[in-house]
């Protein structure tokens, strides 16, 4: 993304430089095998991250199919409810924000990381 700051204001204002692909909810229903309503539901449940169009249609970033088969492997694999996935996704999203938190200060550091 290319950052810069608004006339006058001291705020930086971010410009795409490439439009994000999206896709509509028959597209990712499609790509995921799933129903359109049940998808519908998991963005009513917060489980699935969807914005809106000019017409008010859902649309989807490009993860949203992969992001519908995490869920699905969730809820057959372990046999938990939408609940308890929303919970497990946010704390797997955490654990791996840590993680490259982690990397990126090894990396950055002068001195040899301990082992």
């Amino acid at each position: 993304m290319n950052h810069r700051p608004a006339q006058g204001a001291g705020i930086a204002v971010r410009y795409a430089l490439v439009a994000s692909p999206v896709l509509s909810l028959d597209a990712v229903a499609r790509r995921s095998g799933l129903h359109p309503d049940l998808v519908r539901r998991f963005v009513a449940l917060g489980l699935l991250d969807a914005g809106r169009d000019g017409a008010g249609r859902l649309v989807f970033g490009p993860t949203a199919p992969a992001d519908l088969a995490r869920i699905q492997r969730l809820r057959s694999g372990l046999c938990l409810n939408y609940a308890s996935i929303g919970l497990v996704l946010d704390l797997l999203d955490r654990i791996s924000l840590l993680e490259s938190t982690l990397r990126d200060r090894d990396t950055r550091s002068d001195t040899p990381p301990w082992t």
